[in-house]
């Protein structure tokens, strides 16, 4: 135990952000570089060491957070991040833009606030990449098995990484112009600088996996003939089809999928454009949706001079503290203030979005909306309450339905999808379809970025069974694990 006395003594401090003004007048992460170092060995004291540490259950990865935090606070950093890498292959991605279920299950949170879990993590790996700590890691010899790898998004990655380093020769297949899939284009840079991945995708090809960017699986090469080529195939394309609003007005000019909003502005910051082709620059914008991709238009939004930003949710506004039917160790639903929140921007929730309306050209002038209240868990309409509010750019972040059906990967692979639509798999993440496995959120739906990485690690070791007959490789969640949530 790092301080037996320490959360007792040493109340919760998290990472520090600079001033809103400051900040949206840039694309730079929004915390103050250095905050974490002169306080995160304190913090990291605040663990108890539990004889069951459910943190443990509450990340899927089940890293090892009292072990480094034990580290950490003896600013042992090396063997530190030996301890966070034996369960994780990109911790400074999860401690940018993982939730931290972690923390909701931290035995300290019973009655106080939990440990800094998240912050621990990313000083940690900020900490190695700083000391050279983080070395390529190729394989002793070669296995003569070769895998394709769809998709280089985090479950796409980790898989890749993982069988690379059991030895076989692994190439990962991307659509987009970068490797990265949703982190490169989906994350804006404010809330994680893209050099994280290029540095990862160096060390990557150190230890000797291929890359090939600007391939699309089903519409450059056919699925078919991908598998003739290798001798498995791993399918990480994620869950990319986004939840759409049919509602009348849904035509209009200035009305667009957060994905299709995101990734342009992300372009901007790589240099590929000057100005993004959808802007927000003097205009009323409307955010649809309540989570973390509505939150990361909203900062966009901002940094891009919006007039005004509204984002809508259809649900109820959460509490801010734990209510009964959500007890720890869950994950409960709360209220979260993001960065892009402390921005500025009005929230409104228990609304629904009736039609749109435009102007003599076609573009999008107003949002016509209505209040909502759920009875037997189904929104009902509250009469006399409709309204418009101005809306001249309208991004819709209401989720994703599944698998990309259109390219003609899942068709010319011959897979079947589950009843919830999404890519079907059995106990070693095995398809119908043999030698063609499945990973992420294209098997198991939107989830999150911790779920990814577990579930690329799991995948690698199907895949290794099946090339080898045998696995050392760890597998920590099966496909039928769920988040531990209510």
């Amino acid at each position: 135990m790092a301080d037996p006395k320490g959360f007792l003594t040493t109340g919760r401090e998290v990472a520090r952000t600079r001033p809103a003004g400051e900040r949206v007048k840039d694309w730079n992460e929004v915390y103050v570089p250095g905050s974490l170092l002169p306080i995160i060995g304190k913090q990291a004291g605040r663990c108890m060491d539990c004889g069951i540490p459910f943190c443990h259950n509450g990340c899927p990865l089940g890293n090892l957070i009292p072990e480094w935090n034990d580290y950490a606070y003896r600013e042992d950093w090396r063997a530190a991040s030996e301890r966070l890498h034996a369960t994780n292959n990109f911790p400074e991605f999860t401690g940018r833009l993982c939730p931290a279920p972690c923390e909701s299950a931290c035995v300290l949170g019973i009655n106080q606030p939990a440990v800094t879990i998240k912050n621990v993590e990313v000083t940690i790996i900020d900490k190695a990449w700083d000391t050279g700590d983080v070395t390529p890691q190729p394989p002793e010899r070669l296995s003569g098995k070769t895998v394709a790898v769809i998709g280089s998004g985090p479950a796409g990655l980790a898989a890749a990484q993982q069988l690379t380093r059991a030895g076989h020769t692994v190439a990962v297949y991307e659509r987009a112009d970068r490797i990265g899939g949703l982190l490169r284009y989906g994350i804006p840079e404010f809330k994680m600088e893209k050099r994280h991945i290029n540095r990862r995708i160096e060390q990557m090809r150190a230890e000797g996996t291929k890359f090939r960017t600007e391939v699309e699986i089903g519409r450059d090469i056919d699925a078919a003939k991908l598998r003739k080529r290798y001798d498995a195939v791993v399918i990480a394309a994620g869950a990319t089809t986004s939840r759409d609003l049919p509602v009348p007005g849904r035509g209009l000019n200035g009305i667009h999928f957060a994905m299709e909003y995101l990734p342009v502005a992300n372009k901007v910051q790589e240099g590929d454009l000057t100005v993004s082709p959808i802007s927000a620059e003097g205009k009323h914008v409307v955010v649809i949706g309540g989570g973390d991709t509505g939150a990361d238009c909203v900062g966009t939004a901002h940094r891009q001079g919006a007039a005004s930003v509204t984002q809508l949710e259809i649900m109820p506004r959460p509490g801010e503290e734990r209510n009964a039917n959500q007890p720890w160790p869950t994950f409960p639903m709360l209220y979260k203030v993001t960065s892009a929140h402390e921005e500025g921007g009005e929230r409104v929730y228990s609304v629904s979005t009736t039609h749109f309306e435009g102007d003599e050209d076609g573009n999008v002038q107003w949002l016509h909306l209505i209040e909502v209240e759920f009875t037997g868990g189904k929104p009902e309409q509250k009469p006399g309450t409709e309204r418009r509010i101005p809306a001249q750019l309208v991004t819709l972040a209401m989720g994703f339905t599944g698998t990309d059906r259109e390219n003609g990967l899942v068709d010319q692979f011959g897979l079947e999808l589950d009843e919830r639509g999404n890519i079907a798999r059995d106990g070693e993440y095995a398809t119908n379809v043999p030698g063609v496995f499945v990973a992420g959120d294209a098997g198991r739906g939107q989830s999150l970025i911790v779920w990814a990485i577990a579930e690329g690690r799991s995948a690698a070791r199907g895949v290794d069974r099946f090339l080898t007959g045998t696995s050392t490789l760890p597998a920590p969640v099966r496909p039928t694990d769920r988040a531990l949530t209510v």
